[in-house]
Order: structure tokens, then sequence, then C-alpha cells
């Protein structure tokens, strides 16, 4: 079980108290990207930059900033194996990281995209005669954990018991509550666990072709993993496989809707654009962050930090630095360059998931915008009411929206 000294609180660091201002940091990004692009929090020992240039090191340099790491941001129960690839660097992490990656190669998706899309039709033929719909619980949450679900091999069927043990595991820790959800994510581990290690051992007497077969197969260092490092590497990519992407197709909704009003029928007008729109998503509105541990002590920042400190790099105020993206603050899916955001990270620990993702929201979209003419926000639409704690700040938990059909 995690205690406090383990686990970097970053409200604490970013002051952003009510959900509104989590859900819209951007405005103290830019103060801090202007005033304070690196700073230290003496209360928790961590560093903090801001800066595309300076985010982008912390994610590649692994010399000077480390995967390995005591405390995280991470809120997920740390039961480190030999095949989390989140806890090591080169070249320990490329051999981890090579168990999995097969299964994300554009060859192994692209087998799957007729399946993603079957789903996808699914869901957006159970919306055709509505007038409203709520985006986020018929579209963006089904549709990632079922994927996933069925990549790794586990039955669609039980995709809402997967995504509430999900939710709970990536759910932030607070300082007034800390010892009530860190036993709740305990619960949650060990129910989840208990619930694919029957899986496991099937598929390692029986494997298929699926995801978890392939990992009771794999070897490392002359080993086969243990069926306890399949659990755990099920577990964890049972719940990054859902949460980004839940959190992607929610946010293209709203960008749609209230970033840039209007977007949809240029969309409509232009298929092409769907990849663009998610990239610019990405980029815009997305506050993720990642941290590291500072492996020799640098003042490469021009501070002196030293070994052992963690450093957050801020990723959704990085995504908005004028120096890299030239009027970064308005939302342009025709900005040229878009693409190089670092939501899905940068370096050897680049998101394995991100094709994965991409594939998933651009299906989605597509699909979505085919069958609807447009789409409005719902009458007297209330931010506040939608939103819902999660490892990003807030993430909406509802969106409802009306829909006209073509």
């Amino acid at each position: 079980m995690s205690s406090t000294s383990q686990i970097i609180l970053l409200h604490e660091i970013s002051q952003l108290k009510s959900n509104e201002a989590q859900w819209e940091p951007f405005a103290w990004y830019k103060e801090m990207r202007e005033n304070n692009p690196v700073i230290y929090d003496a209360e928790q020992d961590v560093w903090n930059v801001f800066l595309y240039d300076h985010a982008k090191r912390v994610l590649f340099d692994h010399e000077l900033f480390s995967n390995k790491k005591e405390r995280s941001l991470i809120p997920i129960p740390r039961n480190d194996n030999r095949s989390n690839v989140n806890s090591c660097d080169p070249p320990e992490h490329r051999k981890r990281r090579a168990l999995l990656a097969h299964a994300f190669t554009p060859r192994s998706l692209e087998e799957w995209r007729p399946k993603i899309q079957a789903i996808t039709d699914e869901l957006v033929k159970e919306m055709e005669d509505q007038m409203s719909v709520d985006i986020v619980q018929k579209l963006a949450i089904p549709l990632p954990v079922t994927v996933i679900a069925r990549l790794l091999g586990v039955p669609a069927k039980d995709r809402e018991r997967i995504k509430h043990w999900s939710d709970i595991l990536f759910s932030p820790y607070n300082k007034e509550a800390f010892s009530d959800i860190a036993e709740q994510k305990a619960q949650a581990m060990q129910a989840f666990y208990d619930y694919l290690y029957p899986i496991v051992q099937e598929k390692r007497a029986h494997p298929v072709d699926d995801i978890i077969s392939d990992l009771t197969k794999a070897e490392l260092e002359g080993e086969q993993l243990t069926d306890r490092e399949v659990v755990m590497s099920s577990i964890g990519l049972l719940g990054a496989g859902n949460e980004t992407t839940t959190t992607l197709i929610s946010n293209m909704f709203y960008a749609m809707l209230f970033d840039k009003p209007g977007i949809y029928q240029e969309l409509r007008n232009d298929l092409s654009l769907v990849p663009k729109l998610i990239e610019e998503v990405l980029r815009f509105r997305f506050p993720a962050s990642m941290d590291r541990q500072i492996a020799q002590d640098t003042n490469v920042f021009g501070f002196e930090m030293k070994k052992g400190q963690i450093i957050v790099a801020w990723i959704g105020a990085a995504n908005r630095d004028e120096a890299q993206f030239e009027h970064a603050e308005a939302f342009d899916i025709h900005r040229q360059g878009n693409q190089k955001h670092l939501t899905f990270g940068a370096g050897s620990h680049f998101c394995l998931g991100a094709p994965l993702a991409r594939m998933e929201a651009n299906i989605a979209l597509t699909t979505f915008v085919k069958q609807f003419a447009n789409i409005q926000p719902a009458e007297a639409f209330d931010l506040t009411e939608h939103l819902i704690d999660s490892g990003v700040g807030q993430s909406l938990q509802s969106l409802p929206i009306r829909l006209e059909s073509v």
C-alpha cells in the first residue's frame, strides 16, 4: 500500500483547488512558463518544468532523468515486476518493452482495424434514433475498454468491472482522504488480480491469439514470466489502454462543441481533417504530467538539482509553449507540426499504446461524423456537474450532446 511519502500530489504544487481550475489549468500554465519556468516545491522536494524544450529533455535524457524512481505521480499501487516497462531505463527497458511491443506494431494494429470498426459501428448504431446522447458513456468509455479487453483476451462482457477497477486504480490521491483512497486502491487491485489470475492460468495451458497468451509464452533473460508478472502486466495494459483513450475521445467532442464551435461541419466536408483534429486535441486539451528521478547532480536548467530528487515535466504546459507552437493558446487543426506534442511522452518511453489510441479515436470520430449531420451542446449545460477526479486532474464523466441525423 502506498504512503504519502511515495506519491507526489500535483494539486499541492499547482494550488489549483477547484474542479473548474483543474479542468482549465491553462492560464496557470502560461503564468508558470512566463514567470517560473523552473520551480522547486520544497514541501514535496520536487522540481517542476513547464517549457517544451525542458520537458522534452526530461523525457529523452534517461542518464540525467531516470524512470527508476522511489516516488511517483502515478496513483496506481506499485507492484514492480520484471515486465514493468515504467520503472526502468535502457538497456533493460528495451528488453521489457519488446515483450509488449509486438502487439502494438502497425501491422498487428491493421489486423485489428476491422474489429475496432465493428465495435464502433455497433456503438454508433445504438445512437441513431436518439435526439440526444451522453457521448462519454455511450462511446468514449465503452469503445476503448472493449477493444483493449479483446486485444488482451479478456471477456468483453466484463468491461464494466474492468472499467470500475481501472478508474479506482488511476484516480488521484489527495491529502485529506489519503488512507481511504489507498485502501480502495488496494481492494481494487486485489479484485482485479483475483479476476485475471485464472484467465492467465487458462491461457498458459491453452494459448490463443491474444496478448495475455503471448505474455505467457514470452521470455525475459531466458526465463518465462511468472503468472503473477503476466497478471500485473495485464492490469497495467487494461488500465492504461482505456483511460487515456476515453479521455481523448471525450475531449475531442468537448473541443468541437466549446473550444472551436463549427469545426464539426469542417470535418463533415473533409474527413481527412480528422487525424489533425485528434493531434490538436492531444496538444491543446490534455493536461498531462510525467515524472522522473534526477539520476545525478545537475544544473542543466540553471538550478542546482540533487540526485534522488523528483522532477515533474508539466506536459500540458509544454504543449502550449509559444516557442514551439505559434499561437499556442488557439485551437487550430490546420496548425503545422501539431503532432510534435508530448502527450504520449518522448524517447524510449514513448507510449506503446499511442498508435492504438490514435486508431480508435480516428475510427470513432470518422464513423460518428458520417452518421450525424451536426452536434450541439445539451441545453443548460453546466460543466461542473459533469467532471470527475482523474489522473490528469479532472475528466469528463459525462457529456450530453444533441444530435442531428444525416
